[in-house]
């Protein structure tokens, strides 16, 4: 897998154009538009958020009418909580991009990210978008990945190539996120395209798939965004089709979908605003998959669990308190036991006979840590992703609109 910014594989089918618009500062480009090819597919998901952000009702409306023939991203204003004037300005965002050519507005699909409830400054827009249409190439996935970002550090994105048929295809994706992450769906912003031919419908299947395994399985504060969206297109310019979930492609295509999303969902929660440590909280042998994720989920999004991994402090009953409240029926507590890395901690519903607060305390120094819980219950299991909450958290969020 290719993950150096610089070096991502273009898509056949798939050029870019990045400017700056000047919406929330004068730096750096904050302006993305991508062009997609006649005859690609495109599937999308998108937050589970109530008050979802104007533009994700919009892109939504569209994508139902027809297959995309662009994506404009803007950072910088979430266009969220701002009622029927943000609806307006999302359509008046379409519609500036449409004007470049022989394009109904249904052909756009609107991104934003950002400061929520402030208003879209819609006329700096439509001043950029015809720059954005003079810079687009194939080879700007960088300047994508770093133009969407907001609190990110650093610009994410992942490409693979893989032989399906005797031919080369290619999946390449960018993703921006550092705060507000608890994923009801997908997360952040994310854009993934391909060269495969697809059909709608698998091509959603083959979305959901990755994401239920990647971006639902992270978070980094347990808020989940007005704006989360998760896009893949399939322009179908490799020559090679994948046309059923049956075809030993379509495993390939999909495992390589798969890691793809979870090295970017995994770059997210690296990346969290503030975070020192990278925990991977993995829960076995439950009775049910979903109760696996409400035991990891309670885990991670404990305050009392993340401030000890900032602090490094070996605090176990943090972590034994989250998994009794996780709200699991019967669940036998002296069965239970629980791993940092591979020292135990806890068993038989106490402390770990052979533990030592050396042991836990070696452990929690590490950037990256593993809580193991075994639930002695059944077969089920699952991972999910998080970091710590630090100083620099309460800051950067304390400190976001000014």
């Amino acid at each position: 897998m290719q993950t150096n910014i610089s070096q991502l594989n273009p898509i056949k089918g798939i050029e870019i154009g990045t400017t700056c618009a000047g919406i929330k500062q004068t730096e750096k480009e904050d302006l993305t538009l991508f062009s997609i090819a006649p005859n690609s597919t495109c599937a999308a998901v998108f937050t589970n958020n109530a008050f979802c952000a104007a533009p994700v009702i919009v892109a939504k409306q569209h994508l139902e009418s027809q297959n995309p023939q662009f994506l404009l991203i803007n950072s910088g204003n979430a266009n969220a909580g701002t009622g029927e004037q943000g609806l307006q300005d999302a359509l008046k965002s379409c519609e500036s991009v449409a004007q470049q050519g022989k394009y109904t507005k249904e052909a756009v699909l609107p991104f934003s990210t950002g400061v929520i409830g402030q208003t879209l400054p819609i006329e700096k827009i439509q001043a950029a978008v015809p720059m954005a249409f003079k810079n687009l190439n194939a080879q700007a996935w960088d300047k994508a990945a770093n133009a969407i970002m907001t609190t990110d550090l650093v610009p994410k994105g992942a490409s693979q190539q893989l032989q399906l048929q005797g031919k080369t295809v290619t999946i390449t994706g960018i993703a921006k996120g550092s705060g507000m992450i608890k994923p009801d769906m997908a997360t952040l912003l994310v854009f993934l395209a391909t060269d495969a031919e697809i059909p709608q419908t698998l091509l959603q299947t083959c979305l959901k798939q990755a994401v239920d395994q990647s971006f639902n399985r992270i978070t980094v504060d347990s808020d989940t965004s007005t704006n989360d969206a998760c896009v893949l297109a399939a322009t179908g310019q490799s020559g090679v089709a994948i046309n059923d979930t049956t075809q030993v492609d379509f495993a390939q295509f999909q495992q390589a979908l798969t890691d793809i999303c979870i090295y970017l969902a995994q770059a997210v929660v690296k990346d969290g605003e503030g975070a020192t440590k990278f925990i991977t909280i993995q829960v076995e042998q439950g009775q049910t998959e979903q109760e696996c994720v409400d035991v990891a989920y309670t885990i991670a999004h404990s305050p009392l669990v993340k401030t000890a991994f900032f602090a490094s402090d070996a605090n176990w009953g943090r972590i034994l308190a989250a998994v009794g409240r996780a709200g699991i029926e019967n669940l036998e507590i002296n069965a239970i036991q629980i791993y940092l890395d591979e020292v135990c901690i806890v068993e038989n519903g106490g402390v770990a006979a052979n533990y030592t607060e050396e042991q836990g305390t070696q452990v929690m120094s590490q950037k990256e840590i593993t809580i193991r819980v075994l639930l002695n219950r059944g077969e089920q299991q699952t991972r999910v992703w998080t970091c710590d909450f630090s100083y620099d958290y309460v800051k950067i969020n304390a400190e976001y609109r000014t």
